[in-house]
């Protein structure tokens, strides 16, 4: 278990810090906004805690959301158009300044590609950078399910992308940030993890972080440290 100051160090020499989405990168969680776009908001949200306190596997609570949703391709585009996903505050300066100090920048998310391609694009992270689910559309537009390949749609996936960028680029030292169970299992391969109660904090995350910080200001702070 790395000490808090381990884990700064971490942070501060990283090659690459990878960042989970929703409720991360972005105030929302993108699959509960698209549920309650297309009228079945209660139903999905009650899923989507169970998914994330880690009772039920990611891939069970996404099938079974996905099927209560069903959303065509037009919901979907509809949706990113009037409702595009919030920033967390901080999140741009702190890309930014990861960029400028050569620190490679990742989007690790459970959540979907149409709407975290939006998120990159915003904050500059090239989206070769991204990884996450792809929803699966017939020609006519409508949902025909989601491409279970992806390594996000399992539980375990966020670690199975940071071995395979560990692996891809060489980097040594791989730090996530996130909100969620996920989050946390995805370290190790990791080297670090930083624990975000930025948007909501889920307890059992924040008890098993060494550290945990609420906005991320702190992580800025950390950097401008060297």
């Amino acid at each position: 278990m790395t000490t808090l100051q381990q884990t700064k160090e971490l942070f501060r020499r990283a090659d690459a810090v990878c960042f989970d989405v929703d409720s991360t990168v972005i105030k929302e969680e993108g699959i509960d906004e698209l549920a309650k776009f297309c009228g079945v908001g209660d139903a999905v949200t009650e899923m989507t805690r169970k998914a994330m306190g880690g009772s039920m596997t990611f891939k069970a609570a996404l099938t079974e959301r996905l099927s209560i949703i069903r959303c065509s391709r037009e919901q979907v585009n509809k949706l990113i158009t009037d409702h595009p996903p919030q920033l967390t505050p901080g999140i741009t300066e702190l890309v930014e300044r990861l960029h400028q100090r050569n620190i490679q920048v990742f989007l690790i998310s459970g959540g979907f590609r149409c709407i975290v391609e939006h998120v990159a694009t915003q904050l500059s992270i090239p989206l070769h950078h991204v990884y996450a689910n792809r929803l699966k559309f017939h020609f006519n537009g409508e949902y025909a399910g989601f491409d279970e390949s992806q390594p996000t749609a399992e539980s375990g996936g966020k670690g199975k992308v940071i071995s395979m960028l560990k692996e891809q680029y060489g980097f040594e030292t791989v730090v996530m940030v996130g909100d969620g169970a996920t989050d946390l299992e995805a370290c190790p391969p990791a080297s670090a993890f930083v624990g975000f109660g930025g948007n909501v904090v889920r307890q059992q995350v924040k008890e098993k972080s060494t550290w945990y910080v609420t906005s991320f200001a702190e992580l800025l702070e950390e950097l401008e440290k060297i």
